[in-house]
């Protein structure tokens, strides 16, 4: 599966800004997710002596820290070929099981979607 047409604008839109979120911060991950009301929560890893947490770990936590109820979707931008379980589950326990998450390389090319 490849960005072009084949992604909804907003899903093409979370991709782009956990894209720059990763090269903003110089991080391993990026991360966006979408919230029921369609606002957008970005964030890179998180790696400090006390608290280490992935960038989707880290958006989700945001996104529920702002009020959001349930998730649309989200993207993580990184070098993995698949999410993380821990990333899956932090997202569906969120949005639920049929929130899709949008694995892209640092390309914004979407490797997987699960």
């Amino acid at each position: 599966m490849t960005q072009s047409t084949e992604l909804d604008p907003e899903d093409r839109k979370i991709i782009t800004l956990a894209r720059s979120a990763r090269a903003r911060n110089g991080v391993a991950e990026g991360a966006a997710v979408r919230d029921e009301t369609g606002r957008t929560y970005v964030a890179g890893t998180v790696e400090l002596a006390s608290l280490k947490l992935s960038a989707l770990q880290t958006a989700v936590a945001m996104a529920v820290a702002s009020g959001a109820k349930s998730l649309e979707a989200a993207a993580v931008v990184t070098e993995a070929d698949r999410p993380a379980a821990a990333d899956l589950s932090a997202v569906r326990d969120l949005g639920g099981p049929e929130t899709p998450v949008l694995l892209a390389g640092p390309d914004g090319e979407v490797r997987t979607r699960a």
